[in-house]
């Protein structure tokens, strides 16, 4: 069972979300799992069966169709025509990564046994994630309230045999790849619908994803900027332990503490300096990019509660003999969350573009643009534009979302997170700060190049062989397009352990 990750009631944690993907487990229902749907289904149907009374969304219409009752023969088509209806997305395609975050997060949320579902519903759905089955979900159609509805049903048409699947890297109809599994389409029950539509999936999957690639993301600029602090002759002065403890943000003294030992060893950083300041994009890194880590933290927390919840609506307590129709499908935490984390992490690239513009300005001894012959050649003098554009278009992207609502379901739903928005703009966010750090590596490595046969430290020497195995060192004017891609691809590629990304928080108690 070592490459399995057991569903049960252990709280998710993002070292082990980060292992089930990196080690590429396969998921299996703990008995405490089991026992758990089986009783809250059996309750579910006892209370049909002896029960005419109104449920919302069990025997009702849906949203503002809340007062037509639905009669027991039509129970299970009303469940059906509620996936199929509600499969109204549009857009590009959710990326399969996340949406197999999507499939991990709804069978742990149904898992609980509070969503009235058939074993056989979780069931498939891990068979989805085990073969790595993952149905057509589109980014644009969700409010963040209700719960993420147009995509969660995009998510759940191939039970019924319905929507497209990629399989292999290859598309299929659902119903023709449930017939190469030997696999008959889910009847849906009871409440199963809601179930599966109602939920939060959606955006937290994103929030997953997101926190993964910006703790990531945040190691990297941390790495790249003590490059660029070296290229540019800084000094490590505003890096001292001391300074920080007077003002002791853990991200900040993180930061800090990580810079030194990032930059031990180094023949630049130890020699003397003719200047006694630097600019804030050098000087206040530890302050800048440290906030954005106590961010990512606040972020974490607020994630990892919400994919550690029930989120679906009505929720069964069928200890307590009690079926409530409540609000858990509500975004906001995450949309307030996910908005914090745009901010946040633009400012990361904000400040990375100032450094690349320090460095190409032709200030300590450095060329201007980073290049022999300036004026023949103009070196580096246009991906530091290409930064500038990305961080303005993040700008506009780090607008926050939750900050707008719209009336919709007859005003029934008058008030709604637009949290799926926030998620969807801050993967492009995010994804738009990893180029802007890569253009800044480009920046730092060929300005330390200008140093020798001065060196930097042992550490990031290392780092330095292993990028200019991918991104040359740039003589004379050549296309930069194949080399900015290339060091994107280069950060992609970079294998940091898990300990660095989540656990190292330097002593800081």
């Amino acid at each position: 069972m070592d490459n399995y990750h057991i569903i049960s009631s252990d709280a998710l944690d993002i070292v082990t979300i980060y292992n089930i993907f990196y080690e590429n487990k396969k998921l299996k229902l703990s008995e405490e799992s089991i026992n758990s749907i089986k009783k809250c289904k059996a309750y579910l149907d006892g209370k049909l069966a002896n029960n005419k009374k109104p449920m919302y969304g069990i025997n009702t219409g849906f949203g503002s169709l809340y007062n037509v009752k639905i009669s027991d023969s039509d129970l299970s088509q009303l469940q059906e025509n509620l996936v199929m209806s509600h499969a109204c997305g549009t857009g590009e395609r959710v990326p399969e990564s996340i949406v197999k975050v999507m499939l991990l997060l709804k069978i742990q949320s149904l898992s609980y046994g509070h969503s009235g579902v058939q074993l056989a519903t979780v069931e498939r759905l891990i068979e989805f994630f085990n073969n790595d089955i993952f149905p057509f979900v589109f980014t644009q159609g969700s409010l963040g309230a209700s719960g993420d509805l147009a995509p969660l049903a995009h998510l759940a048409l191939p039970l019924l045999g319905k929507g497209k699947v990629v399989h292999n890297n290859k598309e299929y109809e659902a119903a023709t790849l449930l017939e190469e599994f030997n696999w008959q389409p889910i009847t849906l029950e009871a409440k199963e619908g809601l179930a599966l539509l109602n939920g939060t999936q959606f955006m937290s999957s994103y929030g997953v994803y997101l926190l993964l690639m910006s703790h990531k993301t945040s190691y990297l600029a941390d790495i790249i900027a003590s490059i660029s602090l070296d290229a540019f002759d800084g000094r490590l002065d505003p890096f001292h332990d001391l300074v920080h403890a007077v003002r002791p943000h853990p991200g900040q003294r993180k930061v800090a503490r990580r810079f030194n030992e990032f930059l031990k060893g180094s023949e630049l950083i130890e020699r003397e300096k003719e200047h006694v300041q630097d600019p804030y994009s050098f000087r206040c890194i530890p302050q800048v990019h440290g906030a954005t880590k106590d961010t990512l933290d606040f972020v974490e927390k607020v994630i990892l509660t919400e994919i550690n919840s029930v989120t679906d609506n009505p929720n069964i307590f069928h200890e307590e003999d009690l079926i409530i129709s409540g609000g858990n499908f509500h975004g906001q935490p995450l949309a307030l969350a996910l908005d914090y984390l745009k901010i946040a992490m633009a400012e990361v690239g904000n400040i990375s573009e100032r450094r690349v513009f320090q460095l190409v300005s032709g200030l300590r001894g450095l060329p201007a643009f980073l290049v022999d012959n300036p004026g023949l050649n103009s070196g580096f003098m246009i991906p530091q534009y290409t930064a500038a554009s990305i961080v303005s278009a993040n700008k506009q992207l780090a607008t926050p979302a939750s900050v707008d609502s719209i009336v919709s379901s007859n005003g029934q739903e008058d008030h709604v997170s637009m949290g799926a928005n926030a998620a969807t703009q801050a993967y492009t966010l995010v994804k738009n700060v990893e180029r802007v750090i890569a253009i800044e590596l480009m920046n730092a490595s060929q300005a330390i190049e200008f140093r020798r046969p001065l060196k930097t430290s042992p550490l990031l020497e290392s780092f330095l062989e292993q990028y200019r195995k991918v991104v040359p060192f740039i003589k004379v004017d050549e296309v930069l397009h194949d080399d900015i891609q290339a060091s994107i691809q280069f950060l992609q590629d970079v294998d940091i352990e898990i300990e660095e990304l989540f656990l190292n928080h330097y002593d800081l108690k």
